[in-house]
């Protein structure tokens, strides 16, 4: 071993590994890609309060995928290095909403394909992806399940309210009832006919129901 030997670098030589083109090309339709499923996220979003940061990680997480298979597929070695690399790291973010995970394996997704020269397949994909998600999260938001709490005087308004509900609601049932002296406090879930809610401007008007709240319910929060 000469003494230029020692300080032979296989860094320098594997920087030809992957052309500027291809990577500019990629990263490139890495952030459109991300943009795209980040507008989608933000006009599905369904929860209490929309975090745009979530977004921006989306985005994030397709380019990063991408460099990372760029990187893999350009040398065999690297790839072995960093399976062991990413095998000990370890996500501690809770996933609050379903759909987010959705989104997160449709941003890794996107950074594979692309990384692995499938750009038709990233790009027709991911369209279709996005149009579904569109149709169908929004689709019939007021056929959601909905808790009205209801405050009343006694049984007798507790029963005209109660029958008020079923014969404008698509269903109704009682989750959970609180007896105080002289008070009744009701929770309900309902699911509405339509769109309107008017019907509960009516039903605080019933003799006896002291006030009449409607939130909006899916199994995690009120809100």
């Amino acid at each position: 071993m000469t003494f230029q030997d020692i300080f032979k670098s296989s860094f320098l030589e594997n920087i030809s590994g992957v052309s500027l083109l291809d990577m500019s090309l990629a990263l490139v339709l890495a952030f459109g890609l991300g943009l795209f499923i980040f507008l989608v996220y933000k006009k599905t979003f369904t929860g209490v309060m929309y975090a745009s940061s979530f977004g921006v990680t989306l985005v994030a997480l397709t380019m990063i995928t991408t460099m990372v298979i760029l990187a893999v597929t350009s040398n065999v070695v690297l790839s072995l290095g960093m399976v062991g690399a990413l095998s000990i790291v370890r996500f501690r973010t809770a996933i609050k909403e379903p759909l987010d995970i959705a989104f997160l394996f449709w941003s890794i997704a996107v950074g594979i394909v692309l990384a692995a020269g499938l750009i038709p397949l990233a790009v027709f994909g991911s369209v279709v992806i996005g149009v579904m998600l569109l149709v169908f999260v929004n689709r019939k938001s007021w056929f959601n399940p909905y808790m009205v709490v209801l405050q009343c005087s006694g049984q007798d308004s507790e029963a005209r309210a109660a029958e008020y509900l079923r014969q404008n609601t698509c269903r109704c049932v009682v989750k959970s009832k609180t007896v105080q002296k002289d008070a009744v406090e009701l929770n309900l879930e309902i699911r509405l006919k339509s769109e309107d809610t008017g019907f509960i401007n009516t039903l605080a008007d019933i003799p006896g129901v002291h006030s009449a709240v409607l939130v909006s319910y899916n199994g995690d929060y009120m809100g």
